[in-house]
């Protein structure tokens, strides 16, 4: 039992940053869906079923609009797609997990497989144990926040205007750090070229699946051209 609480005690250790990032998001979920007209039990249902991040804020569109199966299920097809390539990168991890493997899968978020890839277990740590803790305790946090969010919501009126940019923010500073991190940024260029063409040639309320679409294509036919570029570090 104290080696279990060891293990849990690291993983919370490792988990402190995403920890202040996901109540606050998740709280913004919360307040954005009980503006909607869904109760906090929406909310979390949603994140502890769902837990998509920012499939969850389209999602609250995509309830209200009443959209059709097929395309829910293509636009969550298209916003999660990367996580595809985590599962591919955690294969020879999560095969030692036993029992815990389908949930390692489900709770592999952004943050989770960037702790995941940082891991250093301090000396006699069951590595599968920690990275077990650390993916549960980031889901709860993102449950906690949620919720919170949604139970504020429904007790005060806080403004939701423009709460559901929050999402496109964070992935607006993660474009910009990994841009900073870049030596080379044919990439990036291209895939915002390819955007802009989409909402030309689309419009603002059709253009993200194309835009996605098209960026997957060009970057498999063009991959190893682009490989070149990149300087070795």
């Amino acid at each position: 039992m104290q080696k279990r609480w060891q293990v849990i005690k690291e993983a919370f250790y490792y988990t402190i940053p995403v920890m202040t990032g996901y109540l606050f998001l998740g709280f913004a979920f919360g307040v954005f869906l009980e503006s909607k007209g869904y109760s906090w039990i929406w909310a979390l249902l949603m994140s502890v079923f769902v837990y998509a991040g920012s499939m969850q804020f389209v999602m609250v569109d995509l309830l209200a609009g009443a959209a059709s199966l097929i395309g829910a299920a293509m636009m969550t097809l298209m916003v999660n797609a990367r996580h595809l390539f985590y599962g591919i990168a955690m294969l020879d991890e999560f095969k030692e997990m036993g029992r815990k493997k389908p949930y390692a899968i489900f709770s592999l978020t952004d943050e989770t497989f960037s702790l995941f890839c940082g891991v250093k277990e301090k000396s006699g740590t069951d590595r599968k144990q920690l990275l077990f803790w650390i993916a549960l305790l980031n889901h709860c946090y993102w449950i906690a926040g949620s919720v919170i969010g949604a139970v504020f919501g429904s007790i005060w009126h806080i403004p939701s205007e423009g709460i559901d940019f929050v999402m496109t923010a964070l992935f607006t500073v993660i474009f910009l750090d990994r841009w900073k991190a870049e030596t080379n940024h044919s990439a990036s260029i291209l895939g915002i070229i390819l955007s802009i063409l989409c909402l030309v040639i689309f419009g603002p309320s059709r253009f993200i699946i194309p835009a996605m679409l098209s960026i997957t294509v060009v970057f498999l036919l063009f991959r190893n051209r682009l490989e070149r570029e990149e300087p070795v570090q």
